[in-house]
């Protein structure tokens, strides 16, 4: 009930930045969820907040400088200026309405201190407008590292060339190392981050307070060293991109069976190349892939066809949501050839036997249903040599449909409908245009439940009536 007396202040400090880069983030500085947070009465003067970061952090009141965040037309967030000395006379609700006019916005605030050689803080330094405030991530292409090192104020008319010397101590290079410097720009929906011209000044590099510097060592060209990322726009391309999917046996549909990690960017031919390598599979065309569906949480209906999609993220979106499902088959023969075939699963009721058999016919899409009888007779016995095979359309335990031979199987539905094929009997081969085969239902009343309930059987069959002249 008194909710709207309080808000919330979140502290990010550079022990939080140094704990969330290169582990939960990579872009950006710093996620507000899991930084401290306070629950503050909005009447609470600001001056008397900082007595209670004093007591949290063990940081004197006049050492702490506050930074407001300001999110980015890039929408990227970052420090943007230092609160004023009129400011931190106002009320925590007051402060809250400066940063976010938003209802029960919370208050994000960044908390500069500067530390001396005896790592015992110091009063935070005058900024003038000439003053740039930095901030400066390190990354190691051989262990694929990027971590944040520290921040810097610079001068705008200052060049990179006048705090090298305070990078390679932040690196813990040697002080002739030479590195090359980049600018994180945005992250989304692509990657932007640009090569920093040591010459030029911060100014004219259109650096400003709270931007983020990314730097490594040179690339020396004979190094030999093998690298996958050699620069920081490429790891992090590779960091934006990277996808781990879980992969499932689409005969077992709930269970993982494996993961990887991959490239959104990824091609189909890379995703079912990786994935037939983790199987130990020599042919990648023989697997097959299914999206996930995010509502039902199923496999959807149809699988995706050999060289459908053009990337991995092509796959796993569904409508506005991503995935990071798929669903895997090991067909016996390539999927390209597979697609010009179709696989129908045809029920045969033999004549005198009571059991029944699910056989699969593949045939090319082209076929009739005069081939796939053709097909069946090779794999049933039947009553007699001379025997006639016939297909039905069944649903439900009710027949819909005789296939005429001459009938396309391609547009032929085995998912819904129950295909079933038997033996036509005797006096139904030859029926005379006055006779009519009569579709039989079979049902039962249902001892069990109330006595207008009735069960259906699985018998069902044709009835021959014969018109008798008299």
């Amino acid at each position: 009930a008194e909710a709207h007396l309080y808000t919330i202040i979140k502290i990010a400090r550079d022990e939080d930045l140094k704990e969330q880069t290169g582990k939960d983030i990579y872009f950006d500085l710093v996620d507000h969820e899991k930084v401290r947070s306070f629950r503050i009465q909005k009447q609470l003067p600001f001056s008397t907040f900082k007595e209670e970061v004093a007591k949290e952090y063990g940081i004197p009141v006049q050492f702490q400088r506050f930074w407001l965040w300001a999110k980015r037309q890039n929408h990227t967030y970052r420090p943007n200026r230092p609160l004023n000395p009129h400011e931190e006379m106002q009320s925590v609700g007051q402060l809250r309405e400066i940063s976010n006019k938003a209802q029960n916005a919370e208050l994000k605030l960044f908390l500069e201190v500067e530390f001396g050689l005896d790592l015992q803080p110091l009063p935070p330094p005058e900024k003038s407008k000439e003053d740039i405030l930095l901030f400066f991530k390190l990354y190691n292409p051989e262990k694929e590292v990027l971590c944040f090192v520290g921040r810097l104020f610079v001068k705008a008319l200052g060049k990179p060339s006048d705090i090298l010397r305070k990078l390679t101590e932040m690196a813990g290079f040697t002080p002739d190392e030479e590195i090359e410097l980049y600018e994180e720009i945005k992250f989304e929906p692509n990657v932007m981050c640009e090569h920093i011209d040591k010459k030029l000044t911060f100014r004219a590099s259109q650096l400003e307070d709270g931007d983020i510097v990314c730097f490594q060592k040179s690339p020396k060209a004979d190094s030999g060293t093998q690298v996958r990322y050699p620069d920081i726009p490429s790891f992090l391309e590779y960091v934006h991109n990277r996808q781990v999917v879980h992969f499932r046996s689409l005969e077992k549909p709930k269970d993982d069976e494996f993961c990887l990690e991959l490239s959104k960017l990824h091609t189909y031919d890379d995703v079912v190349e990786r994935v037939a390598r983790q199987l130990g599979l020599d042919d990648p065309a023989k697997i097959r892939l299914t999206s996930h569906n995010c509502y039902s949480q199923q496999p959807k209906p149809q699988p995706i066809r050999y060289q459908g999609v053009e990337h991995l993220l092509d796959m796993l979106v569904h409508y506005n949501q991503t995935s990071d499902i798929l669903y895997y088959e090991v067909l016996d023969i390539p999927l390209p050839e597979l697609q010009f075939l179709k696989t129908l699963k045809v029920a045969f009721h033999h004549a005198t036997k009571e059991e029944v058999v699910i056989h699969s016919i593949r045939l090319p899409k082209n076929s009739t249903i005069a081939d796939v009888i053709i097909d069946l007779k090779t794999k049933v016995d039947l009553s007699s040599p001379t025997a006639e095979l016939r297909v039905l359309e069944v649903f439900y335990h009710k027949i819909y449909k005789i296939f005429p031979l001459h009938e396309k199987i391609e547009n032929i539905n085995d998912q819904y409908w129950t295909l079933r094929a038997e033996e036509v009997p005797e006096e139904e081969k030859n029926p005379s245009q006055h006779d009519r085969l009569i579709h039989v239902y079979h049902f039962t009343k249902d001892p069990l439940q109330n006595q207008s309930r009735f069960r259906i059987l699985e018998i069902l069959f044709f009835l021959l009536s014969v018109k008798v002249r008299l």
